[in-house]
């Protein structure tokens, strides 16, 4: 069933909480690929009735990204929501109301890694997930760990707010040559595509040292960049950072015994994410 008006879904989640059956949600921007189904069905085994959300949020794209372009395929996305109970799929208008100015925003989780590079971006995640926890109500929303800072941000906003929502972080879901799912994927031609591999080869150095009980964060840090610099456009970060707070650690630093590693860069003219929590998640791909 695909719902456009957020208060018909919010009567369709009341009515199912009244039935007594648990709310599962998944907030998506669409373009939905294996990674997306993936949380889809981690909903469907802690909750009864799954409302995915397809909504590209245009206060999270900066004047110079990709909005306008962004992959939209809704009547392609339903078909694969099949064993979704509701798909919302409202129009940017029902989501920012006429004269609409409030704005949600969590501060210093979004000071270092993507925040300085999409000024805005974070604001507008929060500012959109909090109107959706609003219209779902009660429930349990699981989100991706690729964009492992988002998680973070939302988690902090969700505890500060007394969202009565539980989040739920899913494990990257990666291609067989390791590339971390993304819809931002298809942009890339096949030569790019090839490179991007360096990412994940990169943070599976990385990880490998880290299991090995490399902890110098620069060290560390250099191990990924090395597979991932020569492949790269450009560089936004590669970074050894608190899993908690997500600040840098300074290169001369010891690493704890779980640590965030994560990069952005371009490859051509897509800006591609990925990320491994060393001392929790195996390497992202074999190395020979």
């Amino acid at each position: 069933m695909v719902i456009e008006d957020p208060l018909e879904v919010r009567k369709a989640c009341e009515a199912a909480r009244a039935r007594g059956l648990g709310v599962g949600f998944v907030p998506t921007m669409g373009a939905l690929h294996a990674g997306h189904l993936a949380l889809t069905r981690e909903a469907k085994k802690r909750a009864k009735f799954v409302v995915c959300s397809i909504f590209v949020n245009p206060t999270q794209f900066g004047p110079n990204e990709d909005l306008a372009r962004y992959p939209r395929d809704l009547e392609g996305d339903v078909r694969k929501l099949e064993d979704v109970d509701v798909v919302f799929a409202p129009a940017p208008e029902a989501m920012y109301v006429p004269g609409e100015r409030t704005r949600v925003r969590v501060d210093e989780l979004t000071a270092h890694l993507c925040g300085p590079h999409r000024p805005g971006h974070f604001e507008g995640v929060t500012t959109v997930v909090a109107k959706l926890f609003s219209i779902v109500g009660p429930s349990v929303a699981v989100f991706g760990k690729k964009d492992f800072q988002q998680l973070a941000v939302i988690r902090r906003m969700t505890k500060d707010l007394f969202f009565p929502v539980e989040i739920v972080g899913h494990p990257i879901v990666r291609e067989p040559d390791g590339l971390a799912m993304s819809s931002r994927n298809a942009y890339l031609s096949p030569e790019e595509r090839q490179r991007a591999l360096g990412l994940s080869r990169g943070l599976a150095e990385a990880a490998r040292a880290f299991e090995k009980g490399e902890r110098r964060a620069g060290v560390l840090r250099d191990l990924a960049l090395a597979s991932i610099e020569p492949i790269a456009t450009s560089i936004d970060y590669v970074s050894v950072a608190d899993v908690d707070a997500m600040t840098p650690l300074p290169d001369d630093a010891t690493a704890p015994e779980r640590v965030l590693l994560a990069v952005a860069c371009r490859v051509g003219g897509t800006r591609l994410i990925d990320n491994v929590v060393l001392g929790e998640d195996p390497p992202p791909v074999r190395l020979d």
